[in-house]
């Protein structure tokens, strides 16, 4: 698997983007191309889309109205008109802004989509998607407005107001008026959208998809974290290994499970803390003893999201197609968000659930009856002190928000255009709720890290197992320490929790883990693909 921050350039075709791809020009600004192919298909389907006019033929989004306006004839010299006219009308999201990375991924979905050949726009109007991303002109999109069907009509209408110097776009870290943005960054505007450009504009599931994919991302680091995380409280919790031997988790046959579980075996091997341990209890409660059934169950999750959304990357969601075998321009509903509003629906279940045993493990921690030793809230002197007391229930409330949250967006439905598009997606309200459910999930996490290392500090200073601990474990909690100290009594724990959180979001963390247990590195999934193989150990 190449790593998105090691990614310089990115060719489109519409058919090869990965989500790695994604992430390194959404985040990490690798310069897009078009690749010959798709300049090639993109001109010969705006020449058929230049026949059907000339011919007069009756082809809806080309000499027709759009939606229920289907049925109201259009005439050619009217046809550019209808198409700007769609993005002015349609551009009424609301709300604050997609980040600059959410938006990014919007814009490059939509020129991918377009290099098929299939939606008859002028490959001028593709080139300057891909001038805007290379040259930092963000446009601003409300993140409100979108039924995730006919497409993500709205958030991508303020996408095609700045092509045409409108609306609003970010450029140098100003936000500034469409047309400035550009007139700095070089970039001709576009007089107008020909005929069916507005169509291909908006079409599309490009927004729900942008910020879903950027999430799953972001998801599967989590995920990874997570394993770690939950070793270290493993660790300061005495727990007992034997729950992770492969024959076990063999016998079930999951294979998230299997992968986490070996996870966990590198994460605690080696550990003089553990080692002491062995044979304290029959069995722990399920919050250490589950790690793998529950993450791996994740893990399995985020495995089928991720071949759903790098479908979805380079599919064709534009209404109506044209096909130039046989001339024909067929309405479809490749633009109804439903497989990503499903997917993105379960992607934030998934995340609760991690953020839900999370915080199991942190009551452990603090709960003197549940932690095989440790003192009350780890506090050295209860009482005069209160703790880690309220960094449990911090950790409560976002699992709780997520609970919340996980409700399925999918589900719901409204009408829209007179009944004509009755049945819609939601899916961009269920990549944006699984954005917030991420965000809540990795401060589950930091807490619990900040908690267990508490607890590991505690551990050994007690010294009734010892002081080693894994090499994995040994580095996270060495990092930790650079930044916060044990915390002997009370103190402004605000300042812990901030730099805990910058810990977790700093993207250090995994190299960091790998490079003092390598073989973590290998026993994962590369590319969305499971690579362990299934034998018993010997």
């Amino acid at each position: 698997m190449e790593y998105p921050n090691a990614i310089r350039d990115v060719v489109l075709d519409g058919h090869s983007l990965t989500l790695e791809q994604l992430v390194a020009v959404a985040r990490f600004g690798a310069k897009v191309s078009l690749s010959p192919k798709a300049l090639e298909a993109m001109a010969l389907s705006r020449a058929l889309v230049e026949r059907i006019s000339d011919e007069k033929r009756v082809a809806y989004g080309i000499s027709t109205g759009f939606g229920d306006f289907a049925k109201v004839a259009v005439p050619e010299e009217m046809s550019s008109r209808l198409s700007t006219n769609l993005i002015l009308s349609h551009s009424v999201a609301t709300g604050e802004p997609y980040s600059i990375e959410q938006t990014r991924a919007m814009v490059l979905l939509r020129a991918n989509a377009l290099c098929a050949g299939l939606s008859g726009v002028r490959p001028l109007m593709v080139q300057t998607l891909v001038d805007m991303l290379n040259r930092g002109v963000t446009p601003v999109v409300p993140q409100k407005g979108s039924l995730g069907a006919s497409g993500d009509l709205a958030p991508l209408s303020h996408i095609g107001l700045v092509l045409l110097g409108k609306g609003e776009a970010w450029f140098g870290g100003e936000r500034l008026p469409g047309g400035e943005a550009m007139e700095r960054a070089g970039i001709p505007i576009l007089d107008s959208f020909a005929s069916k450009e507005g169509l291909g504009m908006t079409n599309g599931t490009c927004a729900m998809t942008g910020v879903g994919a950027l999430c799953l991302y972001d998801s599967m680091e989590a995920a990874r974290m997570a394993d770690v995380i939950g070793a270290m409280s493993f660790t300061a919790l005495c727990g007992q290994r034997a729950t992770f031997q492969d024959r076990m988790h063999i016998a079930r046959g999951q294979l998230g499970q299997i992968l986490v579980a070996r996870n966990l075996r590198l994460l605690t091997e080696d550990s003089e803390i553990l080692n002491n341990a062995e044979g304290e209890r029959v069995q722990d409660a399920y919050a250490l003893r589950c790690i793998p059934q529950v993450h791996g169950a994740v893990r399995d999750a985020l495995h089928y999201i991720r071949t759903k959304v790098e479908i979805e990357l380079n599919a064709v969601t534009d209404n109506p197609l044209l096909f130039l075998e046989d001339e024909a321009v067929i309405s479809c509903g490749n633009f109804h968000g439903e497989p990503m509003a499903l997917a993105f629906d379960f992607l934030g279940i998934a995340l609760s659930e991690l953020a839900s045993m999370s915080e199991r493990r942190i009551e452990r921690m603090v709960n003197a009856n549940l932690s095989n030793g440790l003192p009350p809230f780890l506090a050295l002197e209860g009482g005069v002190n209160s703790g880690y007391m309220i960094v449990q229930y911090s950790a409560a409330s976002m699992a709780s928000e997520n609970k919340v949250l996980a409700h399925p967006a999918c589900v719901d439905s409204i009408p829209s255009s007179a009944n004509q598009e009755d049945f819609v997606s939601m899916g961009t309200t269920s990549a944006r709720k699984a954005t917030w459910i991420l965000e809540n999930t990795r401060s589950v996490l930091a807490y619990e890290l900040l908690t267990a290392c508490q607890a590991i500090d505690i551990r050994r200073r007690m010294n009734t197992h010892g002081q080693g601990m894994s090499p994995a474990c040994e580095a996270l909690f060495n990092r930790v320490r650079q930044d916060i100290e044990f915390s002997p009594d009370d103190r402004e724990l605000r300042v812990d929790i901030e730099k805990i959180e910058q810990i977790m979001r700093c993207g250090e963390l995994q190299q960091l883990i790998e490079e003092a247990c390598p073989a973590l590195k290998t026993n994962q999934w590369p590319g969305g693909k499971y690579t362990i193989k299934l034998e018993t150990e010997r």
